[in-house]
């Protein structure tokens, strides 16, 4: 079955919102009523069962496909994690299937450019290298940046900071048309769990300052500054404990799930109850919700869940 056979496949087995899932560890959100049975535009769209390409594949249509938000001529970037020097199965970048079929699907659409980077903590090379990034980029026909120069980036105001009023942003994605933000779920250390707005902090230079001052204000202020266009949480392979790096295969539970939306404050709380835990508890994303960014408030948005295989 070639991808645009799937396409028209997943759009007629897609099960609408109000379905109950029960999911391994992940109950909370599967199991959460959605506010409407039909939607014109989800809030949010979430799916499990299957490959991350597939997965993607299918949830996109839900949207309409990358036409709604890549148009001809587009610059796109795409911000996956790619911090680590780790293979896919250890769940501390995001899989590199779904980060070459976004790619694949922003040609389609017409994209003129495609670009993928991180700001890594391991060596850069290796990092986009071993994470299978890079390779599953490049097929598709995107292009790998480098981020490990401040030559690459732009000092740029803070809209909303309270305690990060300025940072120095990555060129690319102060020129790009659009911003696709695809972080994978993971445990974190110093922020319960990494997802979408934590991801954020790999488009900037100076990391170190979001810890020494307040990390989740910083999370939170950094996310006023500009909001993805959709944000793709990969939860194919996530890492229960020893985030953010890991330490093997054994922190690592295989959940087969994904999470799409235009809100990113409601990504990091469905990506929260799939992690297992309340995303109140989850200081940034209650930050967040409370400075009008985004909602936390999953029972009042509408929800398509997909189930596939």
């Amino acid at each position: 079955m070639d991808r645009r056979d799937f396409l028209k496949k997943a759009i007629s087995s897609t099960i609408v919102a109000g379905s109950t899932l029960a999911f391994g560890g992940s109950g909370q959100f599967w199991d959460t009523a959605s506010a409407a049975e039909t939607a014109p535009q989800w809030d949010l769209v979430a799916v499990r069962g299957d490959e991350p390409d597939a997965m993607f594949d299918s949830a996109i249509s839900a949207y309409g496909g990358m036409q709604a938000f890549v148009s001809p001529g587009n610059r796109v970037v795409v911000k996956p994690n790619i911090g680590w020097d780790v293979s896919p199965e250890r769940g501390g970048n995001t899989n590199p299937k779904l980060v070459g079929r976004i790619v694949e699907h922003c040609f389609d659409a017409g994209a003129k450019e495609v670009i993928v980077f991180d700001h890594t903590c391991d060596n850069w090379r290796q990092c986009y290298l071993n994470s299978g990034i890079q390779q599953a980029v490049e097929n598709a026909g995107g292009k790998m940046v480098s981020a490990d120069s401040d030559g690459y980036y732009r000092k740029v105001s803070i809209p909303q900071g309270k305690r990060l009023t300025n940072a120095s942003v990555h060129q690319a994605l102060l020129d790009a048309d659009v911003f696709f933000n695809v972080p994978v779920l993971k445990d974190h250390s110093s922020s319960m769990i990494t997802a979408s707005m934590k991801n954020l902090m790999g488009v900037v230079w100076d990391r170190w300052y979001w810890h020494r001052n307040d990390l989740h204000q910083c999370i939170a202020d950094f996310s006023s500054f500009r909001k993805p266009d959709l944000t793709i949480v990969d939860a194919y392979n996530v890492m229960k404990r020893n985030g953010p790096r890991g330490v093997s295969v054994n922190d690592v539970v295989n959940m087969k799930a994904q999470v799409l939306s235009t809100d990113f404050v409601a990504a990091d709380a469905a990506a929260a109850r799939l992690y297992g835990a309340d995303p109140a508890d989850v200081r940034h994303i209650q930050i967040a919700a409370e400075m009008g960014l985004g909602r936390m408030d999953l029972k009042n948005l509408s929800i398509n869940r997909i189930k596939l295989g």
